[in-house]
């Protein structure tokens, strides 16, 4: 038996205005890590999107040879008869139904035609146990935190006799210990022989765990490492992922902090399902001009609720503290009266609240701000086309132009586009929710570029991450949220990483003490 499980040779993948893949070789060995790294754009998910058969024979071309045999993947179902199950960074699963109900959609336990439930709950709790997620399959998936949903996804690529696992930047919202628990089932997986093919941007993961990286440039490849027989290091992934060495991951700031603009006092959110649940408990921030907050603290700590909820009481109910502006009290009841007021809110799932996906990426840049593109009640087409381009200059976005659909740009674009349109409605205080969220390291300095400049403008800037180098990296004040509670507050001289984690644990143990 070959020790190749995989090989595609010349794949060219063309959409329209655009090559997406162009001519792209890649290998992977039998009961290998093989980690596929490159920037935003660079062709990595459209490339696993023609192994897996999303983009079916004949729209490509190029050869798969899997399992010493060439392959004609037509769809999905296809591909995952032969053990290539592809795990996408947008989680497919229902949350209303149970953890079995999602393992087995659409590949149902059956006896004579007939869905045996009894089945189907012993192999769950059977592959539950193998990726060491201690729930009932009962267990309805909307219960269940983002780690242990994806610990389901896995699951399920198990009960479909996985042979090659595609994991398309599977720890991007996960915490750091969840990250690590699923990194540690890949190489569990690995003992198995199962191949993995891992995607990711976290270039301190791919490190650790991969026998191989293959790097994509513009849509071909550039080389393969062999982390077997060389030490890699992720400047030199970087060198081969943006064609130069970076010597600095942020880029130099020399803060010019004036006096507070922006300010939040004794602020409490309700939980707008459970109206006892209290998630942002007594909050209050300010916010100076020309500086960049930082909010850090574990995933679930509070720090989108409390984000959302000043964004137009966008989350939660039972809402009360007062937001100020320059030393003045203002509404921001509505989303379009914190808009109005000179806020705005870049949303941590993008595909969801941020973007339009279906609309071009004009329409979007201009969605916040429609009045300064419109004489009178009609849309100036001509003005927003110059607006749209203007942006797409200015912030580098990556596509065939401002007509293209936004859904067909790479993550890191679309993140371009979320910001174009927040800038151009021209905020005084702009909050960022995780902003670089699976975005390839390029990008990200790019971004980091463009908040240095928007406080260089004089705006005040929050940033919410789960990336605790990013916060240190870019910040020149940093909240600890924990438990909906703000636990600390450091200096940009104060903040590093263990004094967060000190702030964290101290209310834990306070808490304990409680008990």
């Amino acid at each position: 038996m070959s020790d190749i499980i995989l090989e595609m040779r010349n794949i060219t993948k063309t959409f329209p205005g655009v090559k997406a893949l162009d001519n792209v070789n890649f290998s992977v060995q039998r009961g290998e890590i093989h980690a596929l790294v490159g920037e935003n754009g660079a062709g990595k998910s459209t490339l696993m999107k023609v192994l897996s058969g999303v983009y079916p024979a004949g729209t490509y071309t190029g050869d798969i040879i899997y399992e010493g045999e060439e392959r004609h993947f037509k769809d999905i179902s296809h591909s995952e008869k032969l053990g290539i199950v592809i795990i996408h960074q947008e989680l497919a699963l229902v949350p209303m139904l149970s953890i079995k109900e999602n393992i087995f959609l659409g590949n149902e336990c059956t006896h004579r035609g007939v869905i045996d439930w009894n089945e189907a709950t012993r192999r769950t709790q059977d592959l539950l146990a193998k990726v060491g997620l201690h729930e009932s399959a009962n267990t309805l998936i909307t219960d269940i935190g983002v780690g242990k949903q994806q610990l389901v996804e896995i699951a399920k690529a198990l009960a479909k006799e996985v042979r090659l696992l595609i994991l398309d930047e599977p720890t991007a919202s996960l915490n750091e210990s969840d990250s690590d628990a699923l990194l540690q089932l890949l190489l569990q997986f690995k003992a198995q022989g199962i191949s993995s093919i891992l995607i990711s941007h976290k270039l301190g993961e791919v490190s650790r765990v991969a026998d191989s990286i293959t790097i994509l440039r513009d849509g071909a490849t550039i080389e393969t490492l062999d982390c077997r027989k060389d030490v890699i290091t992720e400047d030199r992934i970087i060198r081969g992922m943006v064609g130069r060495d970076m010597t600095h991951r942020f880029p130099p700031r020399e803060p010019h902090i004036g006096e507070t603009i922006f300010e939040v006092k004794d602020w409490t959110v309700h939980h707008p399902a459970h109206a006892d649940r209290i998630v942002v408990d007594n909050v209050s921030l300010h916010v100076r001009r020309g500086e960049v907050v930082g909010i850090a603290g574990l995933m679930g700590s509070g720090r989108t609720e409390l984000a959302m909820s000043i964004f137009g009481h966008s989350y939660g109910r039972n809402i009360s503290g007062t937001v100020s502006k320059h030393g003045q009290a203002i509404d921001i009841s509505s989303i379009d009266r914190a808009i109005a007021s000179g806020i705005a809110y870049g949303t941590e799932d993008r595909k969801t609240y941020g973007l339009v996906l279906i609309q071009d990426i004009k329409n979007n840049v201009t969605l916040a701000n429609l009045g300064a593109v419109a004489n009178g009640f009609v849309l100036n087409e001509p003005k927003e086309m110059v607006e749209a381009q203007n942006y797409q200059r200015q912030l580098s976005i990556k596509c065939s132009s401002i007509l293209q659909k936004t859904v067909n740009l790479s993550g890191g674009n679309q993140q371009k586009v979320v910001l174009s349109k927040w800038l151009f409605a021209e905020p005084e205080i702009l909050i960022l929710d995780e902003p670089t969220r699976g975005i390839d390291v390029g990008a990200k300095y790019e971004i980091y570029t463009l908040i240095n400049r928007m406080a260089d403008e004089g705006k005040g800037v929050i940033v919410i991450s789960s990336e605790l180098p990013e916060i240190l990296g870019i910040c020149d004040r940093v909240y600890v949220m924990n438990k909906g509670k703000f636990v600390g507050e450091l200096t940009r001289a104060e903040a590093t990483q263990e004094a967060i984690m000190k702030c964290i644990m101290s209310q834990e143990v306070v808490e304990a003490w409680k008990l």
